[in-house]
């Protein structure tokens, strides 16, 4: 056989064996997530029957965990009981209709200490049930045709959320923005780790800090949405994986090599649609020479995207200086099919007031967020966000930030 086509053999069973691994993978997560589930189902239909004793809950968790530790291991700790109780009593209707899943008793998988599922954890056949059909299935593929129908909707099971991930949607309490993040998790496919950083750095607050009623509330039934440059930016900008110290010796070189140092984390941060143009594009006026930091073209807007860094605080000039930016790529760059360009500029720190007189009301084409090179708390980030929403009287439709 020629070696090419034995090449090409390859690629081809490799890709069906990659294929079987995630599907593998995605299935024995989806089991561990109705397990759960389940679990904390039983507990408090249990719990029911007990409820003028006082502290009968928490005695029987901890008589079943004394029990299920030494069964299965040390993933049924009182602890993670506890999550299993939160998860069924915060997702209710985690399975689609006519497609309620349970598992047999006394055949539950055994987890470590995290709920992850072991090695040969699942020795007794883990057997399914459909209560519309009352037949028993081993295989789980009648989950994910149900999981993955149309008809899914946050407070849905998804497979493609793992039980870390609904471990960490526990966290927020509202409804709704639990609902986003259910949402942003699925449609760009976030790890566990990303999900918390986002929920941590309140993207769903930054954004909605952007946006009139209507489009907060599509914030929880959509997701984000691009159809304006308004829609694209976030105030603050949280940098911390860059791994800079916020001194005020820094240079907007440093910051601009770490940004292309860590360019998928800053993209994922930055939001979707963007793809890298370049950084120091030159752009040259009757022979002066000038150097925009970094580039972008926005996929979804169909326009480029100039970010200026700005390690000090934003003046006037700034804002001229992009401005001219703008005007450059609009005239000079852009193809008739483009969109009108935008300028971000991120900097340590700006007065609103001096945006808002500088620019044009009905600018829509330049904004300015503060950057943070650390994970504020929660606390100090909603005081943030706060403050600024008191400068800019209330929610925004469009314009500066």
């Amino acid at each position: 056989m020629k070696q090419h086509k034995l090449l090409s053999l390859y690629e081809r069973v490799r890709g069906i064996l990659e294929s079987a691994r995630v599907g593998a993978a995605r299935s024995v997560n989806t089991v561990q997530v109705v397990a759960n589930w389940r679990i904390g189902l039983e507990i408090v239909e249990e719990e029911k029957k007990g409820q003028a004793r006082a502290d009968y809950g928490k005695r029987l968790i901890e008589g079943l965990s004394r029990k299920m530790t030494r069964d299965y291991g040390s993933g049924y700790s009182a602890q993670n009981l506890f999550y299993m109780v939160q998860f069924y009593r915060t997702y209710p209707e985690l399975t689609p209709t006519g497609a309620i899943l349970h598992a047999a008793r006394g055949e539950l998988p055994i987890v470590d200490a995290g709920c992850k599922p072991q090695a040969g954890s699942f020795k007794k056949g883990y057997a399914l049930r459909s209560e519309s059909s009352g037949a028993a299935a081993t295989d789980v593929s009648r989950i994910l045709h149900a999981a993955r129908g149309e008809s899914w909707r946050p407070g849905r099971l998804h497979p493609n959320l793992s039980w870390t991930h609904y471990r960490t949607l526990l966290r927020v309490d509202k409804v709704d923005i639990r609902a986003f993040y259910e949402i942003e998790a699925v449609k760009n496919n976030w790890a566990a780790r990303e999900l918390e950083r986002q929920i941590n750095s309140l993207l769903y607050e930054r954004l909605a800090l952007s946006r009139d009623k209507k489009g907060v509330m599509q914030l929880a039934t959509k997701g984000q949405t691009v159809h304006a440059p308004a829609d694209v930016f976030k105030d603050p900008v949280v940098m911390e994986f860059l791994g800079l110290p916020e001194s005020p010796k820094l240079v907007e070189t440093e910051m601009e090599q770490a940004m292309i140092n860590n360019l998928q984390a800053f993209l994922l941060e930055m939001g979707k649609g963007f793809a890298f143009v370049g950084r120091q594009k030159r752009l040259t006026l009757d022979g002066d020479h000038f150097y925009p930091d970094l580039v972008f073209y926005h996929i979804m807007l169909k326009c480029y995207v100039i970010i200026d860094l700005k390690v000090k605080k934003l003046t006037h000039g700034d804002l001229g200086q992009m401005q001219m930016y703008v005007n450059y790529y609009d005239r000079e760059i852009t193809c008739p099919k483009d969109g009108p360009t935008i300028g971000l500029i991120l900097c340590a720190d700006k007065n609103d007031a001096v945006v808002k007189y500088v620019l044009d009301k009905k600018n829509k084409s330049i904004f300015a967020s503060r950057y943070k090179l650390h994970l504020p708390s929660e606390a100090e980030l909603r005081a943030e966000l706060r403050r600024e929403a008191r400068e800019l009287g209330g929610p925004r439709k469009e314009g500066a930030k």
